[in-house]
């Protein structure tokens, strides 16, 4: 099981815990926020981003390809109906390169990223909301 708390700082930031990581969401300051950290939104394609790069790094590593200034780039549309991200692309630089026997095992090795998995297959998801009602 993976858990993370977030807790509302004031205005429209919040504190993001992970273990012993925290992290500072925020939203743009023409949003009424402080412009402090990354938007909701922006630490998803973050989050997908992230776990695409880990799968090529390690895949590249267990290969002997190099892997020294790998990058990843995520952009999504917003969309409505419901209001949404959709149209997701993650771009991946891979600076030493790769021939093209190596690359169907490294797109394999990218397409068993976690993020990139739950988003395809949607999760379910319960809600529970603790508050004193009648206050």
């Amino acid at each position: 099981m993976m858990e993370v708390r977030v807790e509302h700082l004031g205005a429209m930031q919040f504190e993001i815990k992970a273990r012993q990581h925290t992290v500072i969401s925020d939203q743009p300051l023409d949003s009424n926020g402080d412009d402090e950290g990354m938007t909701p939104p922006e630490l998803l394609l973050a989050s997908l981003g992230s776990c695409a790069a880990f799968y090529a790094v390690d895949h590249l590593k267990r290969n002997g390809i190099p892997r020294e200034g790998v990058k990843a780039r995520v952009i999504a549309d917003k969309v409505k109906g419901p209001f949404r991200l959709d149209n997701f692309k993650i771009e991946l630089e891979i600076p030493g390169g790769i021939d093209e026997s190596q690359m169907k095992g490294l797109e394999d090795a990218v397409h068993r990223c976690l993020i990139h998995n739950t988003l395809l297959h949607p999760p379910t998801i319960d809600w529970v909301i603790n508050a004193p009602v009648g206050v």
